[in-house]
């Protein structure tokens, strides 16, 4: 880092090319063309199977819609 850092505040065109090219990396490209596509897939797999479980067997009430769950008490004279 401190060299980038040096070569940055160098204000040469050549040490500016010398770190772009030091810095260059193929790795990301290529991991994500070898894993991209099966990292995603299998990503949207866990976080559906996790929603189903969620919804269907923990047994939480979602109460999507009031309407027939909520009545009026009745009415009472005092």
């Amino acid at each position: 880092m401190y060299r980038f850092a040096k070569a940055a505040l160098n204000l040469s065109g050549q040490s500016a090319r010398q770190v772009a090219v030091r810095q260059r990396s193929d790795l990301s490209r290529e991991f994500h063309a070898k894993y991209g596509l099966p990292l995603l897939i299998s990503g949207v797999t866990f976080c559906t199977a996790v929603w189903a479980y969620v919804a269907t067997s923990t047994g939480i009430v979602w109460n999507l819609s009031p309407i027939g769950k909520v009545q009026p008490k009745p009415w009472q004279e005092e």
